[in-house]
């Protein structure tokens, strides 16, 4: 008996453990003291963040060329030699049509482009008139997608951001003042202790999930900061209220660069410089006001009156494909504008020496300063606790599940007697109890876990915490929760079929369908690391499990096997959590035998199956091993396919 209660062993163990600190790390921070007064009328107050080094940002002779798999052939130019500058203390907004390489250029500028072999990137970046490399300067980069956890608040995201990304030395007196801050100057106060919310959850607005998108961005108070077309999904009133937001911090003094898709009227006021490209290629850069109107009159196209010029803009430099006649006459116009464009003081003026003196920048504008290992593990448990625990409509419908499942099972099963019939119904039983178990759990995760990926992808490109760290606390943070699920299954299952009455074999019982869970959920994680979609994973995960279930021990015994397919019971976490589970409920049963071929009691059933000279502890080893092998392979895959992004190379000196 001792034996089989051996595997509750590593579960209370570790239930316990994380029982102990999950009181400390799921406390809510105090509430953060009301921010007295008003800013400034400089839009700054006393505590506002640290300033940050002017930096005026140029670049020349920028091209990006898709090419053949032979790496020779050119397939499609993306950008076409594309030249500019931003500087400190501007709003620079980069115009154009859909296809026109806005993203691009922004990626780019930004070190985010996402590497490819078949991509070929050249140019030359300037940080105040020196040359550099991509990201080698502090950069704040504002994605399409708002990407949270969604059962934190506003104020726990930001300060989450602020412990990972601040440096060690300062207080948490100091920290709480520093996102206060933050939360004031962006608008945030109202809603900060708000969750973030999601579509199952209801949260903050998308204005204001795009105000913390550029919150979280300004901790660590980069000198330049990129926008990917901030106003996309958003209506007319959040849009304006974003882009006010992204002018202030301009006026602050920051370099900010954005994307933007035609604009209103009210926003393009907003800019203070101009990007428009077409095909790739400029067609305008320089003063966004008067000068751009001015520049394209002269050229012979007037803005008509209470025309938006950002709509006048699009469709001037636009391609028209509704006729072959039509797409020949603008493509005429926008390759004229092009040519006209590459001869004009605007197109040569930026590398002309109207930077600022070269300035050497120290590494603490260069680089991550990232905390240490425990903190970061501190961190993230708390943060992965919360998730898991809030998560009212997932953690409703994962009990309304388990327990509509073990009253089905139990009904059909119910009361079990100790007939030669029951034999088979008890491995029934035994294999739907793990087929469940396993596929809830798996299904659980696929479906969540990319998710929380790409927002993982995203931080630790930043450099705001590692890998290892970050699995170990999500781990542990929802092993609670993970087996509560199981649990609160078998408690409900076992006494209705009335399996093997006796407390310890229902610890077992519990303690295998639990360890089984915990083994579909790695099992999961690495679907979810393989494959960059919820639904490639939804469709990946379960099709595998569909394997591991056939060779799970009752349809199919691994000695009839063919040769070829003999590997898979071995590894199939079915097989193993069924096997124990048998073990479990037939070592030292007795049955009713009315003919002399009748099973007299349970041992001959596991014979039967092949688990005669089995163990549970031999069987929850291999359920270990298995459970070991899918988290280090989640492992690998997430540190594999970490984002990479293209350098940039000089150009040829002939280009």
């Amino acid at each position: 008996m001792a034996a089989a209660a051996a595997p509750a062993i590593p579960v209370l163990v570790a239930g316990g453990v994380a029982a102990l600190v999950l009181k400390f790390f799921s406390r809510r921070p105090p509430a953060a003291p009301e921010i007295q007064g008003e800013a400034s009328d400089d839009g700054k107050d006393a505590s506002s963040a640290p300033e940050v080094p002017p930096i005026t940002l140029s670049w020349h002779k920028i091209c990006c060329a898709l090419q053949a798999k032979d790496g020779i052939t050119t397939v499609k130019r993306l950008l076409k030699n594309l030249s500019g500058e931003a500087k400190a203390g501007r709003l620079l907004a980069i115009m154009g049509p859909s296809g026109s390489g806005k993203t691009t250029i922004l990626n780019v500028l930004a070190g985010q482009l996402a590497a490819s072999p078949r991509l070929k990137l050249t140019g030359l970046l300037f940080v105040n008139g020196t040359p550099c490399v991509s990201t080698s300067y502090k950069v704040a980069y504002v994605r399409q997608e708002d990407l949270f956890f969604s059962q934190l608040t506003v104020r726990e995201t930001l300060s989450l951001a602020a412990e990972l990304q601040l440096p060690g030395s300062s207080t948490a007196a100091e920290r709480s003042r520093y996102v206060d801050d933050i939360l004031q100057r962006l608008g945030l106060v109202r809603c900060a202790d708000t969750p973030v919310g999601d579509a199952k959850v209801r949260g903050i607005s998308g204005g204001e999930k795009k105000r913390l998108s550029i919150a979280c961005e300004l901790i660590a108070s980069p000198s330049v900061i990129f926008a990917d077309e901030p106003t996309t999904g958003l209506d007319a009133f959040q849009a304006e209220q974003v882009m006010e937001t992204l002018k202030k911090l301009a006026q602050d003094g920051h370099t900010v660069v954005c994307s933007i898709h035609q604009p209103r009227g009210s926003i393009y006021s907003k800019f203070d410089d101009l990007l428009l490209l077409s095909e790739g290629s400029v067609i305008y850069a320089g003063p966004a006001q008067n000068e751009a109107l001015a520049y394209f009159a002269g050229l012979g196209h007037s803005c008509p009156e209470h025309v938006n010029p950002a709509e006048f803009f699009a469709d001037l430099i636009s391609i028209d494909y509704s006729s072959p006649e039509k797409e020949s006459a603008s493509r005429k116009r926008v390759e004229a504008f092009v040519e006209i464009f590459a001869t004009t003081l605007y197109a040569t003026r930026s590398l002309s020496g109207t930077e600022p003196a070269p300035v050497k920048l120290s590494t603490q504008y260069v680089t991550q300063q990232k905390v240490g290992w425990w903190k970061q593990f501190r961190l993230l448990f708390r943060r992965a606790w919360l998730q898991a625990i809030r998560d009212g409509p997932t953690n409703k419908v994962r009990s309304r599940m388990s327990v509509a499942a073990a009253m089905i099972f139990g009904s059909i099963y119910w009361r079990m007697g100790r007939s030669q019939t029951s034999i088979q119904d008890r491995m029934g039983l035994l294999q739907v109890a793990a087929v469940n178990t396993a596929m809830a759990a798996l299904t659980k995760t696929v479906n969540v876990f990319p998710k929380e990926r790409a927002i993982v992808d995203r931080e630790r490109a930043k450099g705001s915490y590692g890998l290892a760290p970050y699995l170990a606390a999500k781990l542990i943070a929802e092993m609670p929760i993970g087996a509560a699920f199981p649990l609160l299954f078998g408690a409900i299952l076992y006494p209705m079929a009335r399996l093997h009455p006796s407390a310890k074999r229902f610890g077992s019982f519990s303690s295998i369908v639990t360890v089984e869970s915990f083994t579909a959920s790695a099992m999961g994680l690495c679907v979810g690391a393989m494959v960059p979609t919820t639904e490639a994973a939804m469709a990946l995960g379960p099709s595998l499990m569909t394997v591991f279930i056939v060779f799970g021990g009752y349809y199919v015994n691994s000695e009839n096997a063919p040769v070829m397919f003999r590997w898979i019971p071995r590894v199939s976490l079915i097989r193993w959590a069924f096997q124990a589970l048998c073990i479990n409920e037939f070592k030292g049963l007795k049955f009713e035998c009315d003919k002399p071929y009748d099973l007299p009691n349970g041992e001959q059933a596991l014979e039967r199956l092949g688990f005669g000279d089995s163990t549970i502890n031999k069987a929850m080893v291999e359920e270990g091993r298995i459970l070991l092998f899918w988290y280090t392979m989640t492992y690998a895959l997430m540190r594999k396919n970490k984002p990479r992004y293209q350098r940039i190379v000089a150009p040829d000196e002939s280009s």
